[in-house]
């Protein structure tokens, strides 16, 4: 829709055509609900990509505080809840409604409900084939996402016609997830469902500071969705579970003190009591805290603030808020989004290989993207 606005307020003819029934799904259940719209944050570096400079060029020409200009014109109340991210007041309805008026005004037809049966390139374009009749146009825009999240529409759609056209697909993996822990680990971990706590949560070379939350099967929680931008199958998660407090000090103190109080109790100060009775558990052994030594509190500060974990698996696509991969950037434009090797053809949002860390940057790309093709097509 972005990109539809842009190029018919350029007054091109533009059809938007969706085999789903009702726009803007995603945009409906992101945020709860409320629809994080974007990030005021947003650069680059918040970015996954093959290629970390590709997105530089659609994000610096469509700004968070474009998209904000929008918004406000429309009147939809909103506020920033934390690190940055833009939630609407009320409904996400009003982004897609917002979104649906400019592209009405700007004369853009919809046609959904419409399954796509194929695509042709032709001498002057390119012919979409549909259960409703063929359409043909000079561009084309595939604007079809990525494979999370099936239930509202999520296909393979976009990869299809990228392969038909000889493009290159960076691997997908489902990203912004929670994972499933080993047996052994989810067996020792089992009763704590439900405990979150702050951490410092870092994979390969990201780190992020945020909550993670235990599951039946494994870890979720923002920090650990952050991290599984990064991962790959065998990487270790490592966790600090009390980021907030300068745990070799705050440990000192106590055994300064003579404290006869037993460690799982001396942690439950600064961490969820079910944690720290766990952490003494299967990390640990508990004893009166003035009975401990310089090497072994060492070893206290190392099993917490380094804690490491093995995913099995990740929670997988239904699951996932978005597909990290994608057409490769090495067959686009960086600067309107068409394809090297077939003219008129364009790729834009979650179907490109740039996925955006959890906190609005995945919308900022759409609406950055969306707008450097409507601005060209």
């Amino acid at each position: 829709m972005m990109c539809a606005l842009q190029a018919g307020q350029r007054h091109r003819r533009i059809l938007i055509l969706d085999h789903s029934e009702k726009i803007g799904r995603k945009i409906l259940i992101s945020g709860g609900g409320r629809c994080n719209f974007t990030n005021i944050g947003a650069t680059p570096a918040n970015f996954h990509s093959a290629n970390p400079h590709f997105a530089k060029s659609a994000l610096a020409r469509f700004t968070p505080q474009d998209f904000i200009s929008m918004v406000r014109k429309h009147r939809i109340p909103y506020h920033e809840k934390k690190l940055g991210q833009l939630f609407c007041d009320r409904s996400a309805q009003e982004i897609v409604d917002m979104l649906v008026k400019e592209c009405k005004q700007a004369g853009v037809k919809f046609m959904m409900g419409t399954k796509i049966k194929g695509v042709a390139k032709t001498a002057n374009g390119f012919d979409v084939h549909t259960e409703r009749g063929t359409y043909s146009s000079d561009s084309l825009v595939i604007a079809t996402g990525g494979l999370s999240i099936p239930p509202v529409g999520a296909t393979g759609f976009g990869y299809e016609i990228a392969r038909q056209f000889g493009l290159r697909i960076e691997e997908t993996f489902p990203a912004l997830v929670g994972f499933n822990l080993n047996k052994s680990d989810a067996a020792k971990l089992k009763d704590m469902s439900g405990v979150a706590f702050d951490s410092s949560v870092s994979c390969r070379k990201a780190v992020f500071r945020e909550n993670t939350l235990f599951t039946h099967t494994g870890l979720s929680g923002p920090a650990i969705l952050q991290a599984s931008l990064y991962w790959h199958s065998n990487d270790p998660l490592t966790i600090d579970v009390c980021p907030q407090t300068d745990l070799r000090t705050f440990l000192e103190k106590q055994r300064h003190n003579k404290s006869t109080k037993e460690l799982k109790n001396v942690l439950s100060d600064i961490l969820p009591k079910r944690l720290a009775e766990k952490l003494c558990e299967v990390l640990i052994s508990s004893k009166p805290i003035n009975q401990y030594n310089d090497k072994e509190v060492d070893d206290i500060c190392a099993a917490l603030q380094a804690w490491k974990l093995v995913p099995a698996s990740n929670f997988g696509y239904a699951k996932a808020e978005v597909t990290r991969g994608g057409v490769s950037t090495d067959e686009l434009s960086s600067k309107d989004m068409m394809a090297k090797k077939v003219p008129g053809l364009f790729f834009i949002g979650e179907v490109v290989d740039v996925t955006g860390q959890l906190g609005g940057y995945n919308f900022q790309w759409a609406w950055a993207s969306g707008h450097a093709v409507g601005m060209v097509i």
